[in-house]
């Protein structure tokens, strides 16, 4: 049995030596390289926080002592200790999830993996123990480094460093990356000190002295670390950066020495007030192939062989973000004004080609997306055209700025969200679903939803070309499978993807759902029902031709891969009622929920969206059994209501 398979909780951790932990921390590299490479998930970071993870549960008691991750993709060791140990359905459905999640385990507190965020949490929590008279309970937020470019940890630091009585740990996880290398003025000064040659040659020295001299002075090096520590940080300017939040320092630690990380991690503890414990961390540590990719060192990784790091699945096919990719580099090409900004995910969006061609037109800001929109509204006052390429997800966090600052101002700003809809094995916090209902309601914004990599060149460079008004380009994470061409253009831009023999109904699909409208209308037509597949490219505002054309159906159908709450469809049924137009509308998208990991499949299928589900409830509502009722053939738009259809016909439907 190895070691690994004897710890259950984390006080299993309390009786082994030295030597044991060691071997312990080489099982864990190991389980996670074989394990992950099996699933798929966040390898390098996890592979980098080891030690670092194995004190912390040594040195505190979770889950007296709350636990913080920031972000939480650094948790699989956290997982593994804490009882956690089959990893083969890892961010499969009814596996583990890719981040903590309370359901698992009670050792897990904060489920959302949006970054920046864990130092207000660790504010909350140690204000809410001492408010209810656990003051001897710590609180310890692991924060990477990437996650102090934003705002918010330091509007907590802020606020900590106000009540300094409280126990509360900021751990420091120091690789030098978030997704790639973290940038930014808080970037530089840490790698200084990672790097500061000073610090390295004084504490390598030392600490050989007293080795030199055998265990009794090592027993001494040893006891007065902490301080040394901190002489060795003053020396090298170190305590800079944190010397007015009054906040004590420690560090900077090997996060790959047990030893020093228990010891510094037992002095902040002893301190009995906010501590921050900086920890120097290698990503993808222990695992060759990670340390040698350049791109992110296995930030996130499919499907790999365990041996080599090589990706085991292959495709040939475009995905979304390449295609961007690509456009947006010849796009910049004939237009001088335009410009990349991205939130620390250069490679992930799809602008790394942008930056390599043209370095100075593209900026990363790191972790700090709000900062990225109001930036981009004044490049847009100075003449640049903005294109902010982040995940779907992150977008909410910058929504005011949307609206204040590019919408009010009518800023000509294209905002291109990757990951948009169901983005699956990363579960609640990483889902694009919400994007659709909360940018509508910015006043003049135009949203486009590309079906196919054509249509996302397409729409990309009609984005770019408006500067009045903020544009969103959006699709999903994956490939973009085979083009779909229409059957003909209308006047305002709208697709017609397929026409049916009868004016029965109108399916208005918000791009990459355009695949199951036609299916979707295949099936109908099998059934005797006539469907019109429609694809408007701009969802936002609706096109009038939609109206139009709704207005000639006897139902309407939205199809959408996001909430329906106050999503396409609520827009469309709202525009015929403003425009006089009766024909019912059925809002198909997902629910208000927070959806669990699972595949995309798996979730459309919980959802109600496949081809079968949506084609038997159409097909009810147009025979009049199923509630919203299909306007009866003939009838006008204006004069007669579904709810004209008369008893014998809900019957003839229902015995049907």
């Amino acid at each position: 049995m190895s070691l690994l398979e004897t710890i259950h909780e984390p006080r299993d951790l309390d009786g082994l030596s030295d030597e044991q932990m060691l071997v312990l921390a080489a099982e864990i590299r190991r389980f996670l390289v074989t394990e992950v490479s099996k699933t798929g998930g966040h390898l390098g970071p996890n592979l980098g926080v080891v030690e670092l993870t194995l004190a912390m549960h040594r040195v505190f008691d979770s889950p007296k002592d709350a636990f913080v991750f920031d972000t939480g993709h650094q948790s699989y060791v956290h997982k593994l200790v804490t009882g956690r140990q089959d990893f083969s359905d890892l961010r499969l459905k009814g596996g583990l999830a890719g981040y903590p999640q309370r359901s698992e385990s009670v050792h897990d507190i904060v489920e959302s993996s949006h970054a920046s965020s864990s130092l207000s949490w660790a504010d909350g929590i140690s204000r809410a123990f001492t408010l209810t008279g656990h003051g001897d309970r710590h609180v310890v937020a692991v924060v990477g480094d990437g996650a102090l470019t934003g705002g918010m940890t330091w509007e907590a630091l802020n606020n900590i460093s106000d009540d300094n009585t409280r126990r509360l740990i900021i751990v420091v996880n120091d690789n030098g990356r978030s997704y790639a290398p973290t940038i930014g003025g808080m970037a530089r000064f840490l790698n200084s000190v990672r790097t500061a040659q000073a610090y390295r040659d004084m504490h390598v020295s030392s600490r050989a002295a007293f080795d030199h001299l055998g265990s009794p002075a090592r027993a001494f090096y040893r006891g007065v670390r902490g301080g040394l520590h901190g002489f060795l940080s003053r020396f090298t300017n170190n305590d800079a950066l944190y010397s007015n939040l009054d906040i004590k320092y420690i560090g900077p630690i090997d996060g790959h020495d047990q030893k020093a990380m228990e010891e510094a991690l037992q002095q902040a503890k002893n301190y009995g007030a906010p501590a921050i414990v900086h920890a120097i961390t290698q990503k993808g540590r222990g695992f060759e192939p990670a340390l040698k990719d350049v791109a992110d060192q296995f930030h996130a990784v499919g499907h790999i062989d365990p041996e080599t790091g090589e990706a085991l699945e292959t495709s040939s096919a475009p995905g979304w973000t390449s295609i961007f990719a690509d456009e947006i580099v010849s796009i910049a090409d004939r237009d001088r004004t335009v410009v990349g900004i991205t939130a620390a995910m250069l490679r992930p969006v799809g602008l790394h080609r942008f930056a390599e061609k043209y370095p100075k037109r593209v900026l990363d800001v790191g972790i700090a997306e709000q900062h990225a929109v109001a930036s981009a509204a004044g490049l847009a006052f100075g003449g640049m055209h903005p294109v902010v390429a982040l995940y779907a997800t992150f977008v909410n966090r910058a929504f005011d700025q949307v609206l204040m600052d590019v919408g009010l101002h009518k800023a000509g700003v294209t905002f291109v969200l990757d990951r948009s809809g169901v983005t699956g094995p990363d579960g609640p916090s990483h889902h694009g679903i919400w994007d659709l209902a909360i940018l509508q309601v910015v006043p003049g914004i135009r949203i486009a939803a590309p079906r196919d990599g054509t249509r996302l060149r397409e729409e990309l460079r009609e984005a770019v070309a408006v500067t009045d008004a903020p544009t969103v380009i959006r699709f999903p994470k994956g490939e973009a499978g085979d083009d779909i061409d229409a059957v003909e253009r209308l006047d305002d831009g709208v697709d017609v993807l397929a026409r049916g023999d009868r004016p029965d109904v109108l399916i208005m699909a918000v791009g990459p759902m355009a695949r199951l409208g036609l299916d979707v209308a295949a099936r109908l037509a099998s059934q005797g029902i006539g469907a019109t597949v429609v694809d408007p490219r701009w969802v936002v505002p609706v096109p009038r031709s939609v109206v139009d054309l709704a207005a000639q159906h006897r139902l309407v159908v939205t199809l959408e891969d996001g909430v329906r709450v106050g999503g396409i469809g609520t827009r469309v049924r709202q525009d015929l009622r403003a425009a006089d137009v009766d024909t019912a509308v059925t809002e198909l998208g997902l629910p208000d929920e927070f959806i669990d990991h699972a595949s995309r499949a798996q979730i459309f299928e919980a959802a109600g969206l496949t081809a079968q589900a949506v084609a038997r409830d159409v097909t009810a509502m147009v025979l009049g059994s199923k509630l919203p009722v299909a306007r009866p053939e003939g009838a006008s738009p204006s004069t007669d209501s579904p709810a004209s259809v008369t008893s014998a016909q809900r019957s003839s439907a229902d015995a049907e």
